[in-house]
């Protein structure tokens, strides 16, 4: 059996052109997986309002964090996979849920290179199980494979969010960048509608059906809970990290519409940290493994204006692990794994 691995993150629009902008939108957000309305109602709420009205917007935003040589989810992606292809074993290529390359591009190109490939070990670029990231990402693979590659069987890497490499690798970047001065840490997780987890949750009975249910054990539930896998890793991470308990919190960011999201707010949070004395704040972003809209802008730029306006002095955002070596022998080390079972 011959293998290759496939590399998937989220995706970019192709340029800040309001038009592109809107293409990415348009396939983001009727995704069933990111917005689960029925196809009627999201239909109507995406092309009918959000359409009309958010890509000039978001366009903007991508104008203020847009690289020379493009879009910087994709250039780090980029990145991280011609590291990874000089030291692993196998053909990467590398693909995008949304926008381009596709994901039917990104296998095309592996059997490109390597026209015995049979067997593919895709990875979702995500550490942590959502219905919006690691579930569209496998179901779209899935889709895709049946579709136009019946002979290739698929693999896919599983949600990494307490494997001792991962920890190793996000404690030590976060503490590249902390010094004496800072008086608080902030992790900042994508935030994801409540309902999404009472639908992921095999039991039907344990998230957001029990009190703590994050921190009651249940072997069913929490391997596709968001909400347990992001504070795991935040309270490992912290277990390496030497900083008083009240220094450090989790917040959630990027809420759209009136549903119930988890919480406390990432916006709220960091006002209120301003206002509570807190001078010299940094955030991190884990849920991101490439710095991106929502970290750079949402967070480096809005996140920062909030604080600075309420009394804050001084503002860090720590990069997402990027193309970082430690992050890349995670990955190599969770691919060897993967392939070798």
């Amino acid at each position: 059996m011959s293998t290759g691995i496939l590399l998937i993150n989220l995706g970019s629009p192709d340029s800040t052109d309001p038009k592109d902008v809107k293409t990415y939108l348009d396939e983001f957000l009727m995704d069933e997986y990111v917005i689960d309305l029925p196809y009627p109602l999201r239909y109507l709420l995406v092309k009918g309002i959000i359409l009309n009205v958010r890509p000039k917007k978001s366009a903007h935003a991508y104008e203020t964090i847009w690289w020379d040589d493009g879009s910087p989810l994709i250039v780090i992606s980029e990145r991280v996979q011609k590291k990874l292809k000089d030291i692993a074993k196998h053909p990467i290529s590398l693909a995008m849920r949304y926008a381009n390359p596709s994901i039917k591009a990104g296998i095309d190109d592996l059997l490109a290179k390597d026209a015995s490939i049979d067997r593919i070990i895709t990875v979702p670029l995500y550490p942590h199980y959502a219905m919006a990231t690691t579930q569209t990402v496998v179901e779209k693979t899935k889709a895709v494979q049946q579709q136009f590659f019946p002979n290739v069987t698929l693999d896919f890497v599983d949600p990494f969010y307490k494997d001792q490499r991962y920890i190793d690798a996000l404690a030590g970047s976060i503490q590249d960048h902390l010094t004496d001065k800072h008086d608080y840490l902030l992790f900042s997780y994508h935030g994801v509608p409540v309902r999404h987890l009472k639908k992921t949750d095999p039991t039907k009975k344990h998230c957001f059906k029990i009190k703590d249910c994050c921190f009651i054990p249940n072997p069913e539930a929490h391997p596709v809970c968001y909400a347990h896998q992001v504070k795991e890793s935040t309270n490992l991470v912290m277990n390496q990290i030497n900083m008083p308990r009240e220094q450090w919190s989790w917040a959630f960011q990027s809420r759209l519409g009136l549903d119930e999201w988890l919480q406390p707010f990432a916006d709220d949070e960091i006002e209120r940290l301003a206002k509570s004395g807190v001078k010299h704040l940094a955030m991190c972003c884990p849920a991101f493994v490439s710095d991106c809209l929502e970290t750079l802008e949402e967070i480096g730029e809005e996140g920062q204006e909030i604080f600075l306006e309420h009394g804050g002095e001084s503002f860090t955002l720590i990069p997402c692990l990027n193309d970082d070596d430690r992050w890349i022998e995670t990955l190599d080390g969770l691919i060897k794994d993967k392939v070798n079972r």
